[in-house]
């Protein structure tokens, strides 16, 4: 075993090592909060400088972490933040938790990744272990950080040691956390991967380790992209029973009571969120380099990506058998987080849903107990307060996220008209009510 590799293996038994976590949003943050409640010493790194301000000061910006432990945690010098990336050569363990998001052209676009490798590459030091988190496609470890970390003329698996370990954070998953979700970790080299293994072993019940890099980008992708797909077939299947008149949630049901070969997927306004929406494109992209298309994988992706068009279409149905177009109409939102009991907005199918009302001419208010101001195009909405008034004044109702604390019967007893797309108010009866 190599001097350096003994001397951090030491350290993360001893709880002496440091740790850096670059990118401190919805990944990088629980990620420290539970690194540092296992006794580590953690400095987040970010540019934002109200979320250094809020950490330092012991303050929470994601609903998933409470102020109090943030609180704790910087108090007992356990947890503090910085916008100086310089502090990487005081660290031993370096983790990257940056975005990953789609350009334009719906393409990759890895420059939070580049950006971070290069700050680290400033400030390399033999026996540091480097770990990606962020989701991407298969190879951007080897290919796209480890060129950059080598320009310090260190020798990975022996001088330092780069992995990939994709995140499966679930933003207000109350069940399942850092702690008690299975880690999947693969290294460039066996060593690397050990090391890393050891470290995550501090604070995870359950390490998985892969053969490499690639396999463990790769296990993130299909993770994310059997939902996408799965989502895509009841979608579809939702759209040719609306043609049939068949209700598609008594089918799920049904297919349900089956104790073996099924697994309920359920229809809704749209993908959201920063991964499922996202990824496959990833895996697309890359495939192509290798001369191979991905076809039932993008096909899961229009059918995605076309919901949005088919709850607008079902808005001016509904309206139009209450004799009203959308053009004029007062349509009331109810959810715009990409999932219920979050406050994230992040590729919500309701950010593309109002635009294209809007751009038909309706008027639109929102309710969100979790998403006090959007803006959406040049425009900025507050939530409104939900009361009777308010949804008797509004010709629609549009359920597009079904938050727990909203009170539907108000809904039901008091909306003149409601499109509902997750099934929520299934156990009221009315004309005025239109189930998708």
């Amino acid at each position: 075993m190599e001097d350096n590799q003994i001397s951090l293996t030491d350290k993360i038994t001893s709880k002496s090592a440091r740790v850096a976590i670059i990118g401190m949003g919805y990944v990088g943050l629980p990620l420290s909060v539970a690194i540092a409640q296992a006794g580590f010493k953690v400095t987040g790194i970010d540019l934002d400088k109200e979320k250094v301000s809020k950490l330092n000061d012991g303050e929470s910006y994601i609903s998933d972490i409470e102020t109090p432990v943030v609180k704790e945690l910087a108090k007992a010098g356990l947890l503090s933040a910085t916008t100086d990336f310089s502090v990487i050569k005081e660290v031993d363990i370096v983790s990257i938790c940056v975005p990953t998001p789609l350009s334009e052209m719906r393409e990759p676009d890895i420059s939070y990744v580049r950006s971070a490798a290069n700050e680290v590459a400033k400030y390399l030091k033999c026996g540091q272990l480097i770990i990606l988190e962020s989701t991407t496609y298969p190879g951007t470890t080897e290919e796209v950080i480890l060129p950059i970390l080598e320009e310090s003329g260190l020798t990975v698996g022996k001088d330092f040691y780069l992995a990939f370990s994709p995140e499966r954070v679930d933003p207000g998953n109350k069940t399942y956390g850092i702690k008690n979700t299975p880690k999947i970790v693969g290294g460039v080299t066996q060593t690397c991967t050990k090391v890393a293994e050891q470290f995550y072993g501090q604070f995870i019940e359950r390490v998985v380790p892969v053969s490499s890099t690639r396999a463990a980008e790769m296990t993130k992708l299909l993770e994310n992209i059997f939902r996408c797909v799965n989502i895509a077939l009841v979608n579809e299947l939702m759209l040719l029973c609306d043609r049939m008149d068949i209700n598609i949630w008594e089918v799920i049901d049904a297919a349900s009571t089956k104790p073996f070969g099924f697994m309920p997927f359920f229809p809704g306004p749209g993908l959201g969120g920063h991964c499922i929406p996202i990824d496959p494109f990833y895996l697309s992209w890359k495939a192509r380099q290798y001369d191979f298309h991905t076809e039932f994988i993008e096909l899961a992706g229009k059918t995605n990506e076309s919901i949005p068009y088919y709850v607008v279409s079902k808005v001016g149905e509904a309206l139009n058998s209450h004799e009203k177009s959308i053009k004029g109409s007062n349509i009331l939102i109810l959810g715009i987080a990409y999932k219920k009991d979050i406050g994230d907005t992040r590729e919500s199918p309701a950010l593309k849903i109002i635009a294209l009302l809007e751009k038909l001419g309706a008027q639109i208010a929102y309710h969100d107990p979790y998403v006090a101001e959007e803006i959406i195009g040049t425009k900025t909405y507050k939530s409104v307060e939900l009361t009777p008034e308010v949804v008797q004044e509004s010709d629609c109702v549009l359920i597009v996220t079904d938050h727990s604390s909203v009170d539907y019967s108000l809904i039901a007893e008091n909306a003149r008209l409601i499109v509902d797309t997750r099934n929520k108010l299934k156990n009221f009866v009315g004309n005025h009510i239109i189930h998708i």
